[in-house]
């Protein structure tokens, strides 16, 4: 009998641990996975996001901002568990400086520039051209060349142009492609040069810059190492790099990727 009251005691303690764990691990399974995302393709990734959690069950919340503010919080151990960048730049230096999981850092965008003019309309009897960009205008608005992607890419293709130094007394930078955008479409500025993304979203008119006019602008994604939700970091970078997700991706307005960590 006193062997029976032991066992039976033992295994009430069993379930005990058990149920605690079982409580653990649904308290953790409730943290939402915080997503840290460049400003340019919140958009897209909100998107994205519905499919995502529908299907794993996975909450998540998104921090939009500048990349470059977003990569100084990340080395001052803000608590994201993955960094969507606007470049490759940033996260290469988060690899190299061991904040981020090894193997993480992976291609999940390509950006595309495109001409946009606030003043001409869809409906122009004479489509908005590239030719404009050889008679600078007043005002040209890009992101600012020195720390936006977007921007440092417009200045590429001005300079492929042989159109820079016409260009440089004339420009209004943006802190990031995102201002230069609502610059241009609050006709601030009339012309200039945004991501063709913003464009397909809003259903604006635009010219796509060709992709050889400025070197490639890769939006990488890299998981942070200290990130308590590394395993639902893992299924977002799996998922986004999917098939069915990198076509959405492009359908936004993105160039194909080969989804390469280059």
């Amino acid at each position: 009998m006193l062997r029976f009251i032991l066992v039976l005691i033992f295994a009430i303690s069993l379930l005990g641990i058990s149920s605690s764990k079982a409580q653990q691990l649904s308290k953790g399974n409730s943290k939402p996975l915080r997503i840290a995302v460049a400003a340019n393709f919140t958009p897209v990734l909100k998107i994205l996001l519905k499919d995502f959690s529908k299907n794993t069950g996975i909450k998540t919340q998104v921090i939009s901002g500048a990349s470059g503010a977003m990569f100084l919080q990340i080395k001052h151990g803000a608590p994201y568990d993955v960094f969507l960048s606007a470049d490759s730049r940033r996260p290469k230096e988060l690899e190299q400086a061991d904040y981020i999981l090894k193997n993480s850092r992976k291609t999940y965008a390509r950006g595309q520039l495109a001409l946009y003019s606030s003043s001409h309309s869809m409906h122009a009897s004479e489509p908005l051209s590239l030719d404009l960009l050889s008679s600078p205008p007043a005002r040209f608005a890009i992101a600012n060349p020195d720390i936006a992607p977007y921007g440092k890419a417009a200045k590429e293709v001005l300079t492929h142009l042989g159109l820079w130094k016409n260009y440089q007394s004339r420009l209004i930078k943006g802190i990031n492609i995102g201002q230069t955008f609502a610059q241009i479409r609050s006709k601030g500025v009339t012309l200039g040069i945004v991501s063709n993304s913003q464009l397909v979203l809003n259903n604006l008119p635009g010219v796509i810059i060709p992709n050889n006019y400025h070197q490639p602008i890769k939006q990488q994604l890299v998981i942070i190492r200290a990130s308590k939700n590394k395993a639902a970091a893992k299924k977002l970078s799996q998922f986004l790099l999917s098939a069915k997700s990198q076509a959405t991706i492009v359908s936004y307005g993105y160039a194909q990727t080969n989804k390469a960590k280059s």
